[in-house]
């Protein structure tokens, strides 16, 4: 029989020694979440997996297993007619399924028997999940900057700049997939499950260098629906804030500008005033679909900066602590140029935070 290998060692350093990681678990567990750059090469999809754990539960357990392996080893061979057909005599994957038990196994010894080089990942995913969980509720400061600042002041734009620049970044609506407001999901995008939320952070975090600032925009606790875990939010609660202000007419140009799809799917805007109901008057909201009704979208935009989310930030920013480092940044407009500007000044702010 092959020899396999086995670690537990899943740093981004370990992880770079392999040719390929190689997801065998079905295409649902795979989507919940996954180690970073594995590709899902499943030895039982999610319809088979479900039809054999019935059987085995219900019917008999020596027929569940004969029909397993028997699917099994068909999956594995079209993988290797397929997506591992090009893979050199050196090739050296790294190979793991939910708990580290049959299903990796299977694919780990066939491949080993090709002549690969085959590690498994002893646990599973289970082994990178504890470890993410345990680096995302560390309790090692995170030495964070906030930006901050009203609706529609270009604050991802910013980051985005901050980043190109060679800073820090962590875009937290960016991982999460929602805008943090009641504009809600990225288009056609949904949002990542908690798991594969905390993976994308945790990925993010452990390749950033702590004695530099890392910049992320001012959140509540909750991006959409997923949760912004323990270490990184004791930390923002923590951090300095750079407040960026821009003029009400530009963030209102910025904001049609930023949110084409909104524009262009009336539902989806029925759906935003109808989640206002409950903090405005009817005639205020009616006073709103009249401008959408009109295409006045630039006066749609004002009015809701200074109806709705200007007050809700002032609100918001009274129960906020905030530090004697925090500081403010004017930006006139957000056209390219404004915002690199812009980006450069926060940065240099930063220095003395």
């Amino acid at each position: 029989m092959p020899r396999l290998a086995y670690t537990d060692d899943l740093s981004a350093e370990e992880l770079e020694r392999f040719d390929a990681v190689i997801d065998v678990r079905s295409p649902s567990e795979y989507a919940e979440d996954h180690i970073p750059g594995a590709i899902n090469l499943p030895v039982l999809d999610d319809d088979e997996r479900a039809r054999i754990g019935t059987h085995y539960t219900q019917i008999s357990v020596f027929e569940a297993r004969r029909m397993g392996a028997a699917l099994v080893s068909r999956n594995i061979a079209r993988h290797l007619d397929t997506a591992l057909a090009d893979k050199p005599k050196g090739f050296k994957p790294l190979v793991y399924c939910w708990r580290g038990g049959m299903r990796s196994e299977s694919m780990a010894l066939v491949l080993a028997s090709v002549g690969w080089k085959v590690t498994l990942v002893e646990g599973g995913y289970r082994t990178w999940r504890r470890q993410v969980v345990a680096a995302l509720e560390a309790e090692t400061p995170l030495p964070v900057v906030l930006i901050d600042g009203q609706t529609g002041t270009g604050k991802t734009a910013i980051l985005k700049a901050l980043e190109a620049a060679g800073e820090q970044v962590i875009d937290l609506e960016g991982l999460a997939r929602h805008r943090g407001s009641i504009f809600g999901d990225f288009p056609g995008t949904p949002q990542p499950s908690q798991k594969g939320f905390d993976t994308a952070l945790h990925d993010r975090l452990r390749g950033m260098d702590l004695s530099r600032p890392i910049f992320v925009e001012a959140e509540s606790r909750q991006v959409g629906r997923r949760r912004v875990p323990p270490r990184l939010w004791a930390a923002m609660e923590a951090a300095p804030r750079i407040v960026v202000s821009v003029p009400v007419a530009e963030r209102a140009r910025y904001l049609v500008e930023a949110y084409p799809d909104l524009l262009a799917d009336r539902e989806k805007l029925e759906a935003a005033f109808e989640g206002l109901r409950p903090f405005h008057a009817k005639t205020v909201i009616a006073d709103w679909r009249d401008l959408a009704d009109d295409g006045r979208w630039q006066a749609l935009a004002a009015a809701l900066v200074t109806e709705h989310y200007d007050p809700a930030y002032g609100r918001a920013r009274k129960r906020q602590k905030t530090a004697d480092r925090d500081a403010e940044i004017a930006v006139e407009t957000l056209d390219r140029a404004g915002i690199e500007t812009a980006a450069a000044g926060i940065a240099k702010l930063a220095t003395g935070m």
